[in-house]
């Protein structure tokens, strides 16, 4: 007997998507699109203020430091005393989150928490290495 289900399997979407200028085919289940194109959008802007800081140039540097500041601030949310009392529930991106169930809870702010609720970015210096060329 198999255990497959007689359901049709969930359609893969393929999505032409921008980030800081450069453009990139992703793959994502149809459900998960609107999530996906959020996450690009936030993702895009947190970038663009990274680069407009000036003092990192190069779109992978640029990548870098801002997925430093994502994961500084997921964590430092994950540490805090609410997040501690709350139940933890997993995004559609997989980044786990506390709070209110998904039906109710707010969307990704588009512009950045500022005041002290903000999260402190961080402020690392990014020492790059080259492998030699052979």
């Amino acid at each position: 007997m198999s255990n497959k289900s007689n359901l049709p399997a969930e359609r893969t979407v393929q999505l032409d998507i921008k980030i800081l200028g450069r453009e990139y085919k992703v793959a994502c289940k149809e459900h998960e699109r609107a999530d996906l194109l959020e996450a690009v959008g936030f993702l895009d802007q947190r970038m663009h203020e990274i680069k407009e800081g000036g003092k990192i140039t190069g779109v992978d540097r640029i990548a870098v430091m801002a997925a430093l500041n994502l994961a500084n601030e997921l964590l430092r949310e994950r540490k805090s005393p609410a997040a501690v009392a709350a139940p933890t529930r997993a995004t559609p991106a997989g980044v786990a989150r506390s709070g209110p169930s998904p039906a109710s809870a707010p969307a990704v702010p588009a512009a950045p928490v500022t005041g002290p609720a903000a999260a402190p970015r961080l402020r690392a210096k990014i020492a790059w290495s080259r492998a030699p060329r052979l």
